[in-house]
Order: structure tokens, then C-alpha cells, then sequence
């Protein structure tokens, strides 16, 4: 089965959900809270498959990430006279 076709199957499902959610919904009486977030639910999962629908129709373009060169030539040394030695602190202290 593709996407679409599995889709399609769960959104009849949540149809039928929803047709006997209401109709038990006549049987025990719409007025409990059970009941209601019986409804609620099932009325969310129901709008999450058509989102997932249109997701799945609207194709995907895949980005191509820029390509950053990097130079082979050295780093000025200048660059790393603040700088703290990794596990080591600054140079000019000792370490613990």
C-alpha cells in the first residue's frame, strides 16, 4: 500500500469513529465529561489525518547545504594569544 492509500484507509476509519461516537453519544446522553472528551479526541485525530494528508501530498524539496571551503593555509598565530588551552586554562596560570 503507498501513503496515500493508508491515508485514505485511516481517514474512513476516523469517519466511522465519529459516526459511532455519535451515535453512542444519543444512547448514553452528550452531557458527561467522558462522553465529550470522547468526541474531542477523537475530533483532533481526525483534523491531525487531514494535516498529515496535505502533508503528504505537497512534495518535498530535498536543500542542497552550500559548500564552505575551507584554506589550507595556516591560521595567524596572533589568533590564539587570549585564548584558554582546552583542559589546560590560561597560559599564564597554573592549573589547580
Amino acid at each position: 500500500m503507498s501513503v496515500n492509500d493508508d491515508l485514505a484507509s485511516i481517514q474512513r476509519c476516523m469517519d466511522e469513529l465519529l459516526r459511532s461516537v455519535g451515535r453512542l453519544e444519543k444512547q448514553v446522553g452528550g452531557g458527561g465529561l467522558e462522553i465529550r472528551r470522547v468526541r474531542t479526541d477523537a475530533q483532533h485525530l481526525r483534523e491531525s489525518v487531514t494535516l498529515l494528508r496535505q502533508a503528504a501530498a505537497t512534495p518535498v524539496v530535498a536543500a542542497v547545504p552550500e559548500l564552505v571551503t575551507i584554506s589550507d593555509t595556516p591560521y595567524d598565530n596572533s589568533l590564539w594569544t587570549d585564548s584558554d588551552d582546552e583542559g589546560l586554562g590560561a597560559r599564564d596560570r597554573r592549573a589547580p
